[in-house]
């Protein structure tokens, strides 16, 4: 018994001991929606997305954030339509923590209307749909929000 009790008080001094580390690698996670073909909404998401990742970053946290295109949203992740092509391309090359991520429902519509193929940035992931990606992305944890 005594054996135990001593067991017991080494494992929680080393857990006590771990506890600046474990807080130090936190992690947040958020979801950026854009929904909208609106310059002025797609430089608020990367604003934004620039803005949370600095503020961790200073704080010694890491975040992943996830932008998910989608509806006339997803004109952000085309190089033939996007209002913001030439910050979209920079920003990536400096925010290796956010990541864009393409509805293909909304691409294959788009398609179909266009009769031509719609391309997407080879930075972006394309996912099956984006509010489903959405949603399972809230059920593991992340926060979404639509600026």
């Amino acid at each position: 018994m005594r054996h135990l009790g001593g067991m017991l008080a080494a494992l929680f001094a080393i857990a006590m001991l771990a506890m600046p580390s474990i807080a130090a690698a936190a992690e947040h996670k958020l979801v950026l929606q854009i929904s909208d073909n609106d310059a002025d909404k797609m430089n608020t998401v990367m604003n934004v997305a620039a803005n949370v990742s600095r503020l961790y970053s200073e704080r010694g946290d890491m975040v992943d954030i996830k932008v998910v295109a989608f509806n006339a949203g997803l004109h952000m992740l085309r190089p033939d339509t996007s209002p913001v092509a030439d910050r979209i391309t920079n920003f990536v090359a400096s925010m290796p923590n956010v990541h864009f991520q393409a509805c293909d429902n909304t691409r294959q519509a788009m398609a179909k209307k266009s009769g031509k193929d719609v391309p997407i940035f080879e930075f972006a992931e394309v996912v099956p749909a984006g509010v489903v990606t959405i949603i399972e992305l809230s059920e593991n944890g992340y926060t979404i929000v639509r600026p």
